[in-house]
């Protein structure tokens, strides 16, 4: 008989993450996963031993963890995310050491983790890949840095981006996005959830705001860029039922196991920003009306996903072109998959399972003994499959949280 795993998963301890992975090892008849918590392995008292297998979890339920990470003693505040950035990758580098040290192993490789949460690196190395990505002039490790409102203003005129998403390199869950626009006459936009307030510091907030004049504009980006800015084309996206739409694709060894639908009436899909679950199905005819397939919309997750073949589970955010037609790759989350009450698509062979499940599957398979021969491809039957998730108003953190959840500050409303 084959010994049971001894598992253990670096997290929140009372974090839903947590939870529904250990929800998912019981349900496979496995035993349940030593929890180690994030402010154990950031003031190095974490412990590993031979034989063990360890999971990272994201550190973003944790308050404490994103005190220790972010240096804020605030949740809601934008600012830290470079010292995020900065503790997280020598945390996952330093508990690396330690789990080969004790003759235990890690599931995800640390260095792909340091790129997946650089968005200028993991930008560039998708496309280095040739996957279909937007436009951006700091993608890369050699592009150049935006220290400030004027590099970004001279990055948007050369590059000739007069719509564009600036973006915390190192953020989460829409935290310091601007959904920036110029018009010929130089005038400048922003539609962004920062608040901005009086002594000049960011907050999250609910409320998705627009700021029209450049010294406003100027002020956010001047105070977001110590932390590092990523830039990317804003490109025009495909609507459903009159609000813009996007998919995260859960993609579990290389396939495409889980979807959904995020529609917004804002730039930003984010649920938590007042985003709602779309159609799967309606996104699904869309597709094929417009000519396209499916398949291929999975086919271009699947391609960015293989760009980091050492992280088992990734959540790819897919941008559809106005007209369901083409498609490109908005981001890569390492932590991408909490979904809730989302089962596997038609032919992913993870149908029934949600992604904790799934990826329990795809590591112990003898626990789901001819599941993953189930439906081998993705069949012609029942072609639209189903998306059985409305809005999920106890899920703000979707896609990604990397940090503590952005809660509304006193002026903001959901």
């Amino acid at each position: 008989m084959t010994p049971a795993p001894r598992l253990v998963v670096v997290g929140d301890p009372a974090g839903r993450r947590v939870a529904f992975f250990q929800d998912a090892l019981r349900s496979a008849g496995l035993p349940g996963a030593r929890v180690v918590s994030w402010p154990d392995v950031l003031g190095g008292r974490a412990r590993f031993a031979a034989g063990e297998t360890v999971r990272l979890d994201s550190p973003g339920e944790d308050p404490e963890a994103d005190r220790l990470l972010r240096g804020v003693d605030d949740p809601a505040r934008v600012e830290g995310s470079g010292r995020w950035y900065a503790r997280f990758t020598a945390a996952v580098s330093g508990l690396s050491r330690a789990v080969t040290e004790a003759g235990a192993s890690l599931v995800d490789d640390p260095g792909e983790l340091a790129v997946l949460f650089d968005k200028r690196l993991s930008h560039g190395r998708l496309r280095a890949a040739g996957v279909p990505v937007p436009d951006s002039p700091t993608s890369g490790p050699g592009a150049p840095a935006v220290g400030g409102w004027a590099d970004l203003r001279s990055l948007l005129g050369a590059a000739g981006l007069r719509r564009s998403f600036v973006k915390l390199a190192h953020g989460s869950s829409a935290s310091g996005v601007l959904a920036v626009e110029t018009n010929g006459a130089g005038r400048i936009q922003a539609t962004t959830s920062v608040e901005r307030g009086p002594d000049g510091r960011l907050f999250n907030s609910l409320r998705v705001r627009r700021y029209t004049s450049e010294r406003e504009v100027a002020a956010i980006v001047d105070a977001l860029a110590p932390d590092g800015l990523h830039v990317e084309r804003w490109l025009p996206k495909a609507t459903q039922d009159g609000r813009a739409a996007d998919l995260r694709v859960v993609v579990i060894d290389g396939r495409a196991t889980h979807a959904v639908v995020r529609t917004s009436r804002s730039p930003m899909t984010n649920l938590h920003l007042g985003g709602a679950r779309g159609d799967l199905a309606a996104a699904r005819a869309a597709i094929a009306a417009a000519g396209g397939r499916w398949e291929d919309a999975l086919g271009v997750c699947e391609r960015a996903a293989a760009v980091f073949p050492g992280t088992r589970c990734v959540g790819v955010d897919l941008l559809p072109a106005t007209g369901w037609r083409r498609f490109a790759v908005g981001e890569v989350n390492a932590f991408g998959d909490l979904l809730p009450r989302l089962t596997g698509l038609p032919g992913s062979g993870a149908e029934g399972l949600d992604t904790y499940a799934a990826q329990v599957a795809a590591q112990f398979p003898d626990a789901y003994p001819g599941l993953s021969d189930a439906n081998p491809g993705r069949p012609d039957a029942d072609p639209l499959g189903t998306d059985p998730l409305g809005a999920d108003p106890t899920d703000p953190t979707d896609p990604r949280p990397t940090h503590a959840i952005p809660r509304t500050t006193g002026t903001s409303t959901t």
